[in-house]
Formats: C-alpha cells, sequence, structure tokens
C-alpha cells in the first residue's frame, strides 16, 4: 500500500508549478466571471497574462477582514441573496448543501465535490490507518461533560462534517460517531487528556491526534507521545481548507497540492526571498470559492529542500506567529503598510523595521534600515519620510546588511507595559 495519498505529492516540482500556473489564468477568469467581488477586485486585469508569479504577485491581496466587511455590507442594504459578500461562485441550491459560519461572522460555502476542503491529504497515514481500513468519525470528550459519564462532542459542527468528508475520501467506512482520534484545536486536546487523568477516565482509544488552529510546539507532542497518543499538525483554514500538513519526517509542513503559496512582506503584496519570514498569501484553485490572493495573517517562512518523506512539494516552517502588527503611537495607528510605504522611498534600502520604545504614554520610534550604501544625508531624509506618512517624528538607525532577524516583524513594540 503506497505511503502517498495520490501521485500528485511525488511529481517533480517543475511539473507541479506547469500544472498551477496552468490553472492560474482560468481561476482568475472564472474569478471575475462569476463572482462579484473578483469582478470588482480584478477588475481591468487581462487573466490570460497572469500565468507566472511573478505576474500573480502584481495582483492585489484580499484580506480576511475584507470578506466581513462586503458581507456585512450586503447584509446592511438588505440583500439576502448573497451572504458570502460576492466572494461565492455558488447559489443557493443542491450545489450548496452546507454553509458555514465562522467564528460565528463570516459565511462560507461548501460544495458538492469529494473532499471539498481537501483535508484528506493530511488525514491519510497520519490519522487514518489507510484507506481499506474501518475509519470512524472521532470526536473528542467535553471535559465539561466527563462527570455525568457522557460523551460529548466538542468539536464544531462545521468541523464535524469537513473532517468527515476527509475521512470518506480516504476511503474509510464509516460507523457510529464516538470518541478516540481527534480532531480539535490543539489547546482542547490537552484540556480533555488532562481532564480526563484527574477524574480517572480512561481513554484507551485514543491513540491518533491530528491538531489545528494553533501552534503545535515539539513539547506538546512529546507530551502526548509520552501518554500514548502520536500527534501530527495540519495547518487549515476555514476559507481556505487545507493549506499544508505535517508528515512522519517532521520536518516543517508539506504544502498541499491545490493551493499556490506566496511568503510577502507584511503590510503589502510584495514577495520576499525564500527563507524569509514573512506573511503567508494563498491563492486557492477551488471554482466553487476562488479567492485569489488570500491574506491569512500569518507568519510563516518556506524551508529550503525537499521533505524527507519522499513529498516533493515545498515546505514551511508552520505558524510563526501574527503578521498584524499594528501599533498605537502617540495616540496614532502605525501600520506594516506605512513602513513598507516608507521603505520604498529609498532605492538604497534593503529591509526595514520599526521598533517602538519606552513606557506607554512617552514612547519613541526607531526606524531600523539595512543598507549597504549609507551615505550622508540618509537618515535625515528617511526621517523626513517618516514624518510625512505617520505624522509622528522617529530616529532613524542605518545597519548593515543582514542586522535585522529573520522573524517577519515590521513593527517591534518593545514597550513596558508595567
Amino acid at each position: 500500500m503506497s505511503a502517498f495519498f495520490d501521485t500528485l505529492e511525488t511529481r517533480s516540482p517543475a511539473e507541479r508549478e506547469a500544472a498551477l500556473l496552468a490553472a492560474l489564468p482560468q481561476q482568475i477568469a472564472h474569478a471575475q466571471t462569476h463572482t462579484p467581488a473578483f469582478a470588482a477586485i480584478l477588475k481591468g486585469v487581462d487573466s490570460s497574462a497572469i500565468n507566472s508569479r511573478a505576474a500573480l504577485a502584481g495582483l492585489p491581496v484580499t484580506r480576511k477582514h475584507e470578506l466581513l466587511q462586503r458581507q456585512q455590507a450586503l447584509r446592511q442594504s438588505g440583500d439576502a441573496k448573497d451572504v458570502f459578500g460576492g466572494f461565492s461562485a455558488l447559489r443557493y441550491g443542491a450545489h450548496m448543501p452546507h454553509v458555514f459560519a465562522s467564528p460565528g461572522t463570516i459565511y462560507e460555502p461548501e460544495g458538492t465535490r469529494k473532499d471539498y476542503w481537501r483535508l484528506a491529504r493530511a488525514v491519510c497515514r497520519r490519522v487514518s490507518s489507510g484507506r481499506a481500513d474501518s475509519q470512524q468519525l472521532q470526536l473528542p470528550l467535553c471535559p465539561r461533560r466527563l462527570h455525568d459519564g457522557k460523551r460529548c462532542p466538542c468539536a464544531g459542527l462545521h468541523r464535524v462534517s469537513r473532517w468527515h468528508r476527509a475521512d470518506r475520501a480516504t476511503g474509510a467506512r464509516h460507523g457510529r460517531i464516538k470518541a478516540g482520534r481527534l480532531y480539535r484545536h490543539t489547546k482542547f486536546l490537552k484540556i480533555i487528556v488532562d481532564k480526563a487523568a484527574e477524574m480517572g477516565v480512561a481513554l484507551p482509544t485514543v491513540t491518533k491526534a491530528l491538531v489545528s488552529a494553533e501552534a503545535f510546539p515539539p513539547s506538546l507532542r512529546d507530551w502526548l507521545a509520552e501518554r500514548g497518543i502520536t500527534g501530527y499538525q495540519c495547518y487549515a483554514s476555514a476559507d481556505l481548507g487545507l493549506i499544508a500538513y505535517e508528515t512522519e519526517a517532521r520536518e516543517g509542513l508539506v504544502l498541499d497540492e491545490g493551493v499556490i503559496v506566496e511568503i510577502v512582506r507584511p503590510g503589502t503584496g510584495d514577495p520576499v526571498a525564500e527563507g524569509e519570514v514573512g506573511e503567508l498569501v494563498v491563492t486557492t484553485l477551488n471554482p466553487d470559492y476562488p479567492l485569489i490572493r488570500f491574506g491569512t495573517g500569518d507568519l510563516s517562512a518556506i524551508l529550503p529542500g525537499s521533505c524527507p518523506s519522499g513529498r516533493t512539494n515545498a515546505r514551511i516552517k508552520g505558524w510563526m506567529g501574527r503578521a498584524d502588527q499594528t501599533a498605537k503611537v502617540r495616540g496614532m495607528f502605525v501600520h506594516p503598510g506605512q513602513v513598507a510605504d516608507i521603505a520604498r522611498r529609498f532605492p538604497e534600502v534593503l529591509k526595514a523595521r520599526l521598533v517602538v520604545s519606552g513606557e506607554m504614554a512617552n514612547d519613541s520610534m526607531t526606524f531600523q534600515v539595512e543598507t549597504a550604501s549609507p551615505h550622508a544625508g540618509l537618515d535625515q531624509r528617511i526621517g523626513e519620510a517618516i514624518r510625512d506618512v505617520t505624522k509622528l517624528r522617529g530616529t532613524v538607525e542605518l545597519l548593515a546588511p543582514g542586522s535585522l532577524p529573520n522573524d517577519g516583524k515590521v513593527i517591534e513594540d518593545a514597550r513596558s507595559y508595567k
């Protein structure tokens, strides 16, 4: 039996890249034609010309708050026909069996295609024992209900449905729903296991776990292993479905086969060099919900080389924090995009970082820049740009290339909050 979900996982990187870029213009044209939101966002874009990563990088980034804003605007206008803000190519009916709400204010459509959210790739060989194995949809025990002996599924219903479809896509035959292998937020898994131990409730069927929605540090992985649970992580979102997943090699997360991933400088749509930390931006090839350059708001970085498991797709380090580093300085909000605007005014600037220090109500800004040519007057000109863009004064510190840490931070809030 193959160790891989399908042959897509082992195709050559060149073959994969060619296939993704060949599908990209069609997906963009489809989004422009079938979704009012992208018809507006990508107005005037020649879809046939978006056939490379460089061309893709020229399109605007759409972020989650924009989904919410467009959905709310349509609801307030009384348009009950489109609760998806114009981003869905599907309409109500037989082709949309479910509508999800996550985290309760943003709606996502689900179509009828098998493994719609592409989660089976993460499930296979990590939680599922194999396609031919009799597999059950497993739900966690709710610690609030353990006292009366009842097993209460505490996973959100939309997640249950998505994981159920993923299990079915592996070829597993489902029986009754019961507690066992866990699909849940990382912290809840630890709470459940801790609470069960505290109350003397054995969990003999809980031997494997696939966790998501939070960081999964090695310390927690080892803690679970000591209790007989082999844990793996995947990176997925309610909007995009699966983005990346951990393999048995445990060296980063392998990208899913149905998405195009970019790492960009926070606050911009500009791709960073391979290995540099930045915001993860995803274009999905799902025709029903065609999100183009969707900004996840999460930080990550591309790892060099390929996975020792034999999968040939690129890998990311995993979740490394949030990209939204907006800070309030002397009553004014400073955004990562403003840092990028300042840096773009000076070709000499290779990398920039704004450090906010001091105590609250008595804070100061230091604009640190890497430059290979720190000529006279550069710091003064940058200082004037800081004032022009942010309406605040800041000092400028010129640094040698490579001086700033590779952590994805564009704004560092180093203030004391005591």
